[in-house]
């Protein structure tokens, strides 16, 4: 695989959004032509050739990872959107933020049954929305087939939430 120095090429925030938090901000990835293009040229290599039917992406910034890989893999992209944000029949499921709850929801006619469907978002901090978004491809009967997030943050324990996945990043950060 091809080397790139993506710690440099992610803007560090501290204290935001509140006093004490290291923000790993991969805007600065997407205004970099070069990372961006390092990025979903890394997960081309490391899916190619796995079994994956489909690329579901969390809202935000994981529209904007997963979008150009599902393109460049030709495989359908499902979208995994906050409570109300989809029109049509959907599923939710309730997950922990820090300070509160939200919800995810996914068409129900994204997701075929028996479909490997792999995950992806910009950042895997502590799981609950990837475990969140797991859960309801799973109650459509699709397969979890991996989960992929450009930067991992293990100290905040996301293996213990998402124990039964297999779990890929491109940089891991094992402190704040």
């Amino acid at each position: 695989m091809k080397t790139f120095d993506l710690d440099s090429a992610i803007r560090k925030i501290h204290d935001f959004p509140r006093s004490g938090i290291l923000f790993y901000d991969i805007t600065s990835i997407l205004t970099n032509p070069e990372a961006f293009q390092y990025c979903i040229d890394q997960m081309v290599e490391i899916y190619k050739d796995k079994h994956v039917d489909a690329i579901a992406c969390v809202e935000a910034r994981g529209f904007v990872i997963a979008a150009p890989f599902a393109y460049k893999m030709g495989l359908p992209l499902i979208l995994v959107r906050k409570k109300g944000k989809l029109p049509g029949k959907t599923r939710e499921r309730k997950y922990n933020l820090e300070y509160g709850q939200d919800f995810v929801s996914i068409h129900e006619s994204d997701v075929t049954a028996g479909s490997r469907i792999l995950l992806v978002d910009d950042l895997i901090a502590t799981g609950g929305t990837i475990k969140a978004a797991a859960d309801l491809i799973e109650e459509m009967d699709g397969i979890v087939a991996g989960v992929f997030g450009v930067i991992g943050l293990p100290f905040l324990d996301y293996q213990k939430v998402l124990p039964n996945y297999e779990i890929q990043t491109l940089i891991t950060y094992d402190s704040e």
